[in-house]
């Protein structure tokens, strides 16, 4: 377990990469060029406006007699008036220039793949906006960035456990190993059919990720498919010695929905109820509703939560303990419910156990 756990983090390691590797040294960002051409610019403005403002004052003092100090001042003041708001645009300039140039050195660095790249709120306030909104883009990014990395290592073990059992069974049957009868060809079926699941878990997965997951929605009784689950669910409740109870209003309860798929997120959440309740306990299945939406809940008497498995127990490959599957059901129950337009969370408490609900929009 050890060794798995160390590889896992390794290739992880190996995934993280820095700017720098790409063009195999530092970056050198070509906007000091711009910055150059815009000081240019307005030193060639400035000087051609002093040297029209000097040319119009000595004109204008010429015509009006003056000579010798009076017409030295006369051309002068305008001069000086012109030489400090250039000082004034220069130093505004300045105050812009340097925020501005550190968001595109940081953007720069981002585009490389260093989304740990953050720059300080300094400048005028809509520079400073504009680093806050820089900032906040990167930490997504960053955080977005992980989850890729953290989904990428996560499916490599999960898929590599039923691929390991099928290759040591394969090559124990040709070895002569294990005797070729059905029992063993069982077992790699049985292997096959866990990555089959999880192949399609991650589709479903993906499909609701880009938004094109297909819902066959019509009007349909919760109350009835909450008891065909129940019913599908009766003979392992009994195997587990725990009970199962629903509680459901007497009338129907129509929503405009896929019964296909709130079936699945009934059952994803049944199955993980009882898994996580010992026997003596009690899992107890309720619906309610309301003008605006239908209520669903799943609660167990099992051992319950942290605060940080609640937290993350929707997050797909999350598995707490004693968790036995993929760590994909919650968050395929999200992602499902979500496509409906309704809202999924948890409650938990230590000792006392754990509950899931989730709500759907009511049939206009």
């Amino acid at each position: 377990m050890n060794t798995e756990h160390d590889s896992r983090c390794d290739w992880q390691r190996r995934g993280r990469w820095h700017p720098h590797d790409r063009h195999g040294g530092t970056h050198h960002p070509a906007r000091g060029k711009m910055f150059r051409l815009f000081a240019l610019a307005a030193f060639v403005l400035i000087f051609l406006a002093i040297t029209g403002i000097v040319s119009l004052a000595w004109l204008l003092a010429s015509r009006m007699g003056a000579h010798g100090w009076p017409a030295f001042v006369a051309v002068m003041v305008p001069v000086a008036l012109v030489v400090l708001g250039a000082a004034r645009a220069f130093w505004t300039m300045r105050r812009v220039a340097s925020p501005l140039g550190a968001v595109m050195d940081a953007a720069e660095s981002v585009a490389e793949g260093d989304y740990a790249t953050r720059v300080a709120e300094r400048g005028p306030p809509p520079l400073r906006a504009l680093a806050r909104s820089f900032n906040t883009m990167t930490e997504r990014l960053q955080h977005a960035d992980r989850q890729r990395r953290d989904l990428m290592a996560d499916l490599a073990h999960e898929l590599r456990t039923p691929l390991s059992v099928l290759q040591g069974r394969i090559e124990g049957l040709i070895d002569g190993v294990y005797p070729l009868e059905p029992g063993q060809l069982d077992q790699l079926l049985d292997q096959t059919k866990i990555l089959s699941r999880l192949i399609e878990d991650l589709r479903t997965l993906a499909l609701s990720d880009a938004g094109v997951l297909t819902l066959q929605r019509e009007p349909m009784d919760v109350t009835d498919l909450m008891k065909e689950v129940v019913d599908s669910f009766e003979a392992e409740a009994t195997r587990l010695s725990v009970s199962l109870q629903l509680d459901a209003p007497p009338d129907p309860v129509t929503v405009e929905a896929d019964a296909v798929r709130i079936k699945e997120v009934l059952a994803n959440l049944l199955a993980n109820a009882l898994s996580h309740t010992p026997a003596g306990g009690s899992v107890r299945l309720a619906l309610s509703s309301a003008a605006d939406a239908v209520s669903v809940s799943v609660a167990d008497t099992g051992s319950g939560m942290s605060a940080d498995d609640v937290a993350r127990m929707f997050d797909r490959f999350y598995k707490g303990r004693n968790s036995r599957g993929a760590g994909l059901g919650l968050a395929i129950a999200r992602n499902l419910v979500g496509a409906h337009g309704g809202h999924i969370m948890a409650t938990s408490v230590l000792g006392k156990g754990t509950t899931v609900k989730f709500t759907l929009p009511a049939q206009a």
